[in-house]
């Protein structure tokens, strides 16, 4: 069986006339950008907070913290993804179940895709902060009160400017992640790429194409991310700290 190549159904008119099917592929590339950047800012700002209360000496807020994160890497993404969804509506109240009911269902989505991915991907923040303040010399934090800072200025001041050049590289590991994980977004009805990719294919008949131009895409935004990300790194390596340090 021989398939028959043809790029020039992105050129097409869609099925409503209205967009051609490379408008479609952009729209969802846009959603997937969005979703993704909004739910990295939540999750970095969530993880920061969660991996500093790992390490602070009030033990009931590290087993809190500890149980949240141990929710949350060890159930799956798409599990976690339809309890949000499905579930979770359920035990709130009538007044905002009712706001959920009446709003738009793509703004539904998106919410609920973002509050999912993010809080997902805090738990690995968390992880990842929590080690690269564990990591800095113990005397560092002592000098600081030494000085006069407060416990809330050590960290903001010395500790965790020192431990984000430590975690930079997986950091940007975990926004990659999130890039990544948007995928599964569709199964609750949103048409990010992924699921463009293959409307287009099931419209078209072209499944092949449609998935090739969404790896490439896919491949091209992490690609420019990595790099990206790896002129920092190499901007703000702490000199002796790494084997090309001047």
């Amino acid at each position: 069986m021989n398939y028959h190549w043809d790029w020039s159904v992105f050129s097409q008119l869609t099925i409503t006339t209205v967009d051609r099917y490379w408008q479609w592929m952009l729209s969802g590339l846009a959603l997937t950008v969005l979703i993704a950047l909004l739910a990295w800012m939540f999750a970095l700002a969530l993880g920061v907070l969660l991996g500093i209360a790992r390490t602070v000496p009030f033990r009931p807020a590290r087993v809190v913290v500890g149980a949240y994160v141990e929710v949350f890497r060890n159930i799956p993404l798409l599990v976690q993804l339809f309890f949000w969804y499905y579930i979770a509506p359920v035990f709130l109240s009538l007044p905002w179940q009712a706001v959920i009911n009446t709003a738009q269902p793509v703004l539904v989505q998106t919410v609920t895709a973002v509050l999912c991915l993010g809080l997902f991907t805090a738990a690995r923040v968390c992880e990842q902060v929590r080690a690269g303040i564990e990591a800095q010399p113990k005397d560092q934090f002592s000098a600081a009160l030494a000085l006069g800072l407060k416990r809330r200025q050590a960290y903001r001041y010395v500790i965790l400017p020192m431990a984000f050049r430590v975690i930079l590289p997986p950091l940007t590991s975990e926004f990659l992640n999130v890039f990544k994980n948007t995928a599964v977004v569709l199964t609750i009805g949103l048409l990010e790429l992924t699921a463009q990719s293959r409307q287009v294919g099931e419209f078209t008949g072209h499944i092949f194409e449609a998935f090739i131009v969404a790896t490439l895409l896919y491949f091209l935004i992490a690609q420019t991310v990595s790099r990206l990300m790896g002129r920092l790194e190499r901007r703000l390596t702490i000199p002796g700290e790494s084997g090309g340090g001047r």
